[in-house]
């Protein structure tokens, strides 16, 4: 089975993407209606965002593609 964690390089670009926005990651995970704990874990690998709320705080983040629109 492929790694499908994100990439470092994408969790790296989805915390500049928010620094540069002024936004904390719990900031901008209160809202879009996600928990912190849960945006943490995607920018910090701990997730692979395949499914649930890690799935979709990924595809806001910018991290993976949205599968609705494949």
């Amino acid at each position: 089975m492929p790694n499908t964690y994100p990439s470092e390089q994408a969790c790296a670009q989805a915390r500049k993407r928010l620094a540069s926005q002024g936004l904390s990651a719990r900031q901008w995970a209160v809202m879009n209606g996600l928990t912190p704990s849960t945006v943490y874990a995607v920018l910090n690998r701990q997730k692979k965002c395949l499914r649930g709320a890690s799935h979709r705080a990924a595809v806001l983040l910018g991290i993976k593609p949205d599968d609705a629109t494949r």
